[in-house]
C-alpha cells in the first residue's frame, strides 16, 4: 500500500448535474460545492463509498486498483487472493463456491484464503473484551470507514475504539506466518479498504474482479473446482452481515449480549455515536457498520437486494459447520492462537471549527431566512436542516444556490426582471424604429417645404393684392377669399413641416410645471362636459425647460384629449418627479386609440380627424420638442370596453435639470 492517504473516491465532472444527492449520503460531509459541482474534499473522505452508490450519474468514482493487480499477476511473483465473506452475496450465479476459487486461480493467484477466518480470530479477541467487567465500552473496530470517522469527527472516542485489527489484517499476518514470500490482494466489496494497512499489497473491488475474470475470458463452467487454502474458516462465514461480529463471537450470554448495541448505514451509527457521546449509551458497545452489512459494500455489484444476498451469506455460512469441519476450524483457531492481533488507533481531528452565529445569522439572512418559520428545511440542498446548511456554507463547503426555496425565488425575479428589460428593450426598439422613420420623414419634409414656401408666398401676395383691388360686390371677390385662405392654410402646413423637419433654437428657463399646466388647459377650449384636473406628486415643481415649447407640447395633448371626449369626459395633468427627473402625464377618458394606430402616432400627416380638422403634425411636432429636451414621450390607450376603462395617457418624462447650454441652437 502507499505510504500517503490515496484519493478514494473523485468526481467526473462532466457527469456531475449538481443533484446534491452525494451531499446528503456523505456522513463525513466531504463534498464541497464550487462553481455548482460536486467536489470531493479527499482528506476529509473516509471512503465509505455512499456517493459512488447513489449517484445517478455515475459522476462519483472510486479509485480503481485492478490494473495494478493484474500487473502483479503478471510479474512471475506468487500472489495470494484474500477474499472477504460476501463473495457468495456477490457471485450468486456460481453454485459452487469452489468453481470461484478454481476462477482466482484461473486469473494467477497462487494462493486463495478466506478472510472469514480472520474474522473468526477477530470474534474471539472481542468476546474476551466484552466479558470484561470493568465498565469500559468499546466501538468496534473492524469497518475501516467508520474507524476513520471517529479519528477525523469524534477524536475523543478513540481510545474507545477496540483494540484489534480488522478481519483482512488479521488473515494478513496469518498468511504472512505460512508464507511470507506471498504477495498479498485483498478482494472485497469496501472501497475503504484499499488504505487500511500497508500489511497487504494492494486491495480491489469485487466489481473490479469481474473486469478483470471478463478481460481474461474466465468463465466459471470451464474452470477446475479447488477449495480454499486452509486454514478455513468457520462461523466467520456470517460476518458480513447485520449483527455478523455477534454472530460469529457466538455469545450466548445475555447480560453480555445486552450490553451490545448494534447501528448501521449512514444514519445509524451517526445517531449511535452521537447518543454513546450524550451518555444515553452508557455501559453499551457499539458494534458499528458505515453500510447495511458488508454485503450492502460499494464495491459490490449494484442492484443487488439485501435480504436476498444474506441467504446467500447463511447458506454458505451453514455449509461450514459440519462436525469434520468444526473439529479441524478448531485445530486452526489453536494453531494461531498467540498471533498479534492488537492495534492501536491515533486521532486525526479533521473538524472544522464551529462559525459564530452572527456568521451564520448573515449567511440565512442571505437566503431569505429571518426566523425559525422561514425554516422550511426541506433538505433539497444536502443537508438536513438550513441551519446545517448555513454553517457548511461558512465552512466553504456549501453555497447559498444549492438552497432550493432560495432558488425557486431567485428564478422568479429573475424572471420578472426579464419580463421587465423585455418590455423596455420593445419600448427601445419602437422609439428606434419611430426615430428612423422620423428622420427620413424629416429629410423628406424640409424639401418639400422649402420648394413650397416661395410659391406659396406668391401666391398669398397676388391674391391679397387682387382682394385689395376688387370690389365688395365683385363676383370674383368670394373665389379670392378662398385662394387667400386655402393659401394660408397651406403655408401653415409648411410652417409646420419646418418645425418638424429642423431642430428649432430651445431657450431653457426655469419654470413652475403647475403654473404651465394650468396655462396650457387656459390655452385650450374646454367643453362644459369635460372636467379638468391637476395633481401633483412631488413638492419640487420647478424644471429647468422651454417654456414656449412645452406650452405646445401641452397644449397639442390637451387638445388632442378634448377632441377624445365628445361625450364628456376627465382631463387630468399629472406632475411627478424625482432630484433627477420629472413626469407630466396628460390622460383623458375618452375613447382610446386603436391598437392599429399605436405604431403610427408621431408619423407626419397621420391623423384620424376628419377632412380639413387637422394636419397630422402635432403629435410629431410634440415628439421633436421632448427629444429635443433630452426627454422621452410614451403612450398608453385602451379602445377595448371589455379590457376595462377606456382612454389615453401620454407621459412626458424630462431631465430636471436639462444639459443643453442656453444658447446653443441645437
Amino acid at each position: 500500500m502507499h505510504d500517503d492517504k490515496r484519493k478514494l473516491v473523485y468526481t467526473v465532472k462532466e457527469l456531475c448535474r449538481v443533484c446534491y444527492t452525494c451531499v446528503r449520503e456523505c456522513p463525513a460531509k466531504a463534498i464541497k460545492i464550487i462553481n455548482g459541482q460536486a467536489e470531493v474534499i479527499s482528506e476529509r473522505c473516509i471512503g465509505c463509498g455512499n456517493c459512488v452508490k447513489v449517484c445517478s450519474q455515475d459522476a462519483k468514482v472510486f479509485l480503481l486498483t485492478r490494473t495494478d493487480v493484474k500487473n502483479m499477476l503478471q510479474s512471475g511473483e506468487k500472489v495470494a487472493a484474500l477474499v472477504a465473506p460476501s463473495f457468495p452475496a456477490e457471485f450468486t450465479e456460481i453454485d459452487d463456491y469452489r468453481r470461484f476459487v478454481g476462477m482466482l486461480r484461473a486469473l494467477g493467484f497462487s494462493n486463495v484464503f478466506e478472510v472469514a477466518f480472520g474474522a473468526d480470530l477477530v470474534a474471539s479477541r472481542y468476546k474476551s473484551l466484552l466479558e470484561d467487567r470493568s465498565g469500559k465500552g468499546y466501538i468496534s473496530s473492524d469497518c475501516p470507514a467508520i474507524v476513520s470517522y471517529i479519528r477525523y469527527y469524534h477524536p475523543e472516542l478513540v481510545d474507545n475504539l477496540a483494540p484489534v485489527v480488522s478481519p483482512m489484517v488479521a488473515i494478513s499476518r496469518v498468511v504472512r506466518k505460512i508464507d511470507s514470500s506471498l504477495k498479498q490482494v485483498f478482494i472485497g466489496p469496501c472501497i475503504a479498504k484499499k488504505d487500511e494497512s500497508r500489511e497487504i499489497d494492494e486491495a480491489i473491488t469485487f466489481r473490479e474482479l469481474r473486469v478483470l475474470f471478463e478481460q481474461a475470458g474466465i468463465d466459471h463452467f470451464k474452470v477446475e473446482p479447488s477449495d480454499f487454502d486452509p486454514p478455513h474458516a468457520g462461523r466467520g462465514a456470517i460476518f458480513p452481515v447485520s449483527r455478523g461480529l455477534m454472530q460469529t463471537v457466538n455469545i450466548f450470554d445475555d447480560l453480555i449480549e445486552g450490553n451490545i448495541t448494534v447501528a448501521e448505514g449512514r444514519i445509524g451509527f451517526q445517531e449511535a455515536i452521537k447518543e454513546w457521546e450524550t451518555g444515553n449509551l452508557k455501559g453499551q458497545n457499539l458494534e458499528l457498520l458505515c453500510c447495511e452489512g458488508c454485503i450492502m459494500g460499494p464495491g459490490m455489484s449494484p442492484g443487488g437486494k439485501r435480504f436476498q444476498r444474506k441467504t446467500y451469506i447463511s447458506a454458505y455460512a451453514r455449509s461450514k459447520v459440519t462436525a469434520e469441519q468444526i473439529k479441524k476450524w478448531e485445530e486452526n483457531i489453536k494453531q494461531f492462537s498467540d498471533l498479534e492481533l492488537t492495534r492501536t488507533f491515533i486521532p486525526d481531528d479533521k473538524r472544522i471549527p464551529k462559525p459564530t452565529d452572527d456568521e451564520v445569522n448573515r449567511v440565512l439572512a442571505r437566503m431569505g431566512k429571518f426566523s425559525s418559520r422561514d425554516h422550511l428545511n426541506c433538505g433539497a440542498c444536502g443537508y438536513d436542516t438550513c441551519l446545517e446548511h448555513a454553517i457548511a456554507i461558512v465552512e466553504g463547503l456549501a453555497e447559498v444556490e444549492m438552497c432550493l426555496p432560495y432558488a425557486i425565488e431567485e428564478l422568479h425575479e429573475s424572471v420578472q426582471d426579464l419580463a421587465v428589460t423585455n418590455e423596455k428593450l420593445a419600448k427601445m426598439q419602437q422609439a428606434l424604429k419611430q426615430s428612423e422613420k422620423l428622420a427620413h420623414m424629416g429629410q423628406l419634409s424640409a424639401g418639400i417645404a422649402h420648394e413650397l414656401n416661395n410659391p406659396l408666398g406668391v401666391v398669398l401676395m397676388y391674391s391679397n393684392i387682387l382682394l385689395d383691388e376688387c370690389k365688395p360686390d365683385d363676383p370674383l371677390r368670394k373665389d379670392l377669399e378662398l385662394i387667400s385662405t386655402q393659401a394660408e392654410r397651406c403655408k401653415k402646413i409648411v410652417s409646420g413641416l419646418l418645425n418638424f423637419a429642423r431642430k428649432n433654437q430651445v431657450k431653457i428657463e426655469q419654470i413652475n410645471l403647475k403654473k404651465l399646466a394650468e396655462d396650457s388647459i387656459a390655452g385650450v377650449v374646454i367643453p362644459k362636459n369635460i372636467k379638468t384636473n391637476i395633481v401633483c406628486r412631488t413638492s419640487n415643481l420647478m424644471a429647468n425647460v422651454d417654456y414656449e415649447q412645452m406650452m405646445q407640447v401641452l397644449t397639442n395633448l390637451n387638445k388632442n384629449a378634448v377632441e377624445a371626449m365628445p361625450n364628456g369626459g376627465i382631463l387630468s395633468v399629472i406632475i411627478e418627479g424625482d432630484d433627477n427627473e420629472v413626469t407630466i402625464s396628460v390622460s383623458d377618458t375618452g375613447e382610446g386609440i386603436p391598437e392599429e394606430n399605436m405604431d403610427k402616432l408621431f408619423t407626419p400627416f397621420f391623423t384620424t380627424k376628419g377632412i380639413g380638422k387637422g394636419t397630422g403634425l402635432g403629435l410629431a411636432t410634440t415628439y421633436g420638442i421632448v427629444k429635443m429636451h433630452k426627454g422621452k414621450i410614451e403612450v398608453e390607450s385602451n379602445a377595448d370596453k371589455s379590457k376595462g376603462p377606456t382612454g389615453t395617457t401620454f407621459k412626458i418624462s424630462l431631465p430636471r435639470n436639462s444639459g443643453i447650454n442656453f444658447s446653443d441652437n441645437n
